[in-house]
């Protein structure tokens, strides 16, 4: 009997893929009739992964996964709401992934909307938007305030996405006794990673239950507003 896979090796799985797309050597495993057929019943994702709904990043496709092996949530901008913790939590519960991937990605949209809704005189935006990207704004806020700027111009971007990452992935913890306390029994790994869209590279900013690897400078983002 083979022992479950741990974070930690999944996500070395997973940056290997990655290494395969920037190289442009991908292997397009597990894509074919066959592993179509063995799925039809059943599913043993290896990951799970809540990103950007952004067309730019389709996550099998960048770390050169195949059918059944990413369990995939995506909304723009990856923020944190009811049912995208209910789905991670399906996730680690009935599917037993070891990991959660949340990835960013730089050029984001939302994250540039929310920066433009610091500014006083910012347009309004649909409702519906402006629900969504708001967790992103207390990001935006603190980049500017620990940079000194006075306008959504002065705002780094990139800054703020990788804000905005932490904040996810330390939400995720603070919403979820289930993915926290699986986390705290070493059954599951969480990895915030950016996305870069011109090199095609998935960088780790933020990992918690991997051990040695671990960079936990994570607070909860009612805190930082």
């Amino acid at each position: 009997m083979t022992e479950p896979p741990t974070p930690a090796r999944v996500w070395a799985e997973m940056q290997r893929g990655n290494a395969r797309f920037v190289a442009g050597e991908p292997s397009h495993p597990r894509q074919d009739v066959d592993r179509r057929a063995e799925l039809a019943h059943i599913q043993n994702p290896r990951a799970a992964l809540f990103g950007c709904s952004d067309s730019r990043l389709a996550a099998e496709i960048i770390f050169d996964k195949g059918l059944g092996d990413l369990f995939v949530v995506r909304n723009a901008g990856q923020v944190i709401g009811e049912s995208i913790v209910a789905s991670l939590e399906y996730a680690v519960a009935i599917l037993g992934v070891p990991l959660i991937v949340v990835l960013a990605h730089d050029s984001c949209g939302a994250v540039r909307a929310a920066i433009d809704g610091t500014a006083i005189d910012a347009a309004p935006l649909p409702s519906h938007i402006w629900k969504l990207i708001a967790p992103i704004v207390p990001a935006a806020r603190k980049v500017l305030a620990s940079t000194g700027g006075s306008r959504p111009d002065d705002i780094d971007a990139e800054l703020v996405g990788m804000e905005h990452l932490r904040n996810t992935v330390a939400d995720i913890l603070h919403s979820s006794e289930l993915i926290s306390a699986a986390v705290a029994e070493g059954r599951l790994g969480i990895v915030g990673a950016n996305y870069r869209l011109a090199e095609g590279t998935a960088v780790p900013i933020v990992t918690v239950g991997l051990g040695d690897a671990d960079t936990r400078h994570l607070s909860h983002p009612e805190e930082q507003q």
